[in-house]
């Protein structure tokens, strides 16, 4: 059965991204830190577009997260371009290139139009301006069956969660202290969680949730 669902790196104090961010630094002081695990990792490596890399207990998950995925959501900060009106000189088409590593439909939430991407590896961006509902449909639609995977930043998760559209996810709990930036898990009404597994790796827990509805 499909699902929208998401994982995402955290610190043991909660924040998904440190304090400061910026176009230049995007994850904010220290934030670099919580993807550490993630960054030397064959899986991830090979899904980028690298060669070699490290096998561990995170393998399986890093593979799983990517694996029956039809579609993507992100929210603005995440697909980047700074605030309001898009650019036109030069445009701003994400920070992964010219071949994303999504390899499918993304629904970008934004307030400011925009035409659609098309990337290479068959990523396209669509552009979103009516709001997370509509995002999710588009995206079920797009997906075809599959899940739809959101990718964050934090905002748009607790916007979906606030509004019960997720039914899964898995956080990478990293033992570092940020202290201040972006927490994920606030203003995201009453949840009841079912904790589904935990996986300890080098650098970092992997722990599965499902929203109980």
């Amino acid at each position: 059965m499909s699902m929208c669902r998401f994982q995402l790196a955290v610190s043991l104090d909660g924040y998904v991204a440190g304090p400061d961010q910026s176009e230049e630094n995007p994850l904010g002081g220290g934030g670099m830190e919580l993807h550490r695990w993630v960054l030397e990792l064959e899986a991830w490596r090979r899904q980028n577009g690298q060669e070699g890399g490290e096998v561990n207990a995170s393998t399986p998950v890093v593979e799983e997260a990517r694996s029956n995925v039809g579609a993507t959501v992100m929210g603005r900060n995440m697909f980047g371009g700074g605030r309001g009106p898009w650019s036109e000189h030069p445009p701003w088409n994400g920070w992964w290139g010219e071949d994303p590593p999504f390899h499918g439909p993304v629904f970008v939430l934004t307030h400011h139009p925009r035409e659609r991407l098309e990337m290479a590896g068959g990523t396209t961006f669509t552009f979103v301006t009516d709001g997370i509902q509509s995002a999710l449909e588009q995206a079920r639609e797009a997906a075809d069956g599959l899940d739809v995977l959101l990718g964050g930043g934090a905002n748009v998760v607790q916007q979906f969660l606030a509004a019960g559209l997720i039914d899964e996810f898995e956080l990478h709990i990293v033992p570092i202290l940020l202290g201040d930036g972006e927490q994920l898990l606030e203003n995201v009404g009453n949840l009841i969680l079912e904790q589904v597994r935990a996986i300890e790796a080098p650098g970092v827990t992997h722990i599965k949730y499902r929203v109980v509805k």
